[in-house]
């Protein structure tokens, strides 16, 4: 038998789900999908991705090679102020077209949203 969620986190995923799908437009279990993306913004993440993939490899092969402690921080300083610069995209790219669509929805929507985002920048601001 499956395990039944518990309320609050049924009601949680309700409302996130409202945030760039129609819940009722998606299968159980699928990713919910951007409501839209500019291809500029994705392959420039993308580039990002592979550049930071690098990085780490560095970083890995400098720890490795017992390098000095203040270089594969500074390394690691670089490799973590990219993946602020990628989210800082993402989150330009959420609130033209998934926040945008779901304020203008209906008050359910927009209360799930608002929910969304106050909950998305305070993780991104730790």
């Amino acid at each position: 038998m499956a395990r039944r969620l518990p309320t609050r986190t049924r009601r949680l995923a309700s409302r996130t789900a409202a945030c760039c799908q129609e819940p009722a437009t998606r299968c159980a279990g699928e990713p919910r999908k951007a409501v839209a993306v500019d291809a500029s913004i994705k392959a420039a993440n993308l580039r990002h991705l592979r550049r930071i993939e690098g990085q780490i490899r560095g970083i890995a092969a400098m720890i490795e090679q017992d390098r000095y402690c203040a270089d594969i921080m500074t390394q690691v300083a670089a490799a973590r102020e990219s993946l602020r610069t990628v989210a800082n995209t993402l989150l330009a790219n959420h609130l033209k077209h998934c926040a945008a669509a779901a304020l203008a929805g209906d008050a359910l929507r927009r209360d799930a949203m608002i929910d969304e985002l106050t909950s998305l920048m305070s993780r991104l601001n730790r």
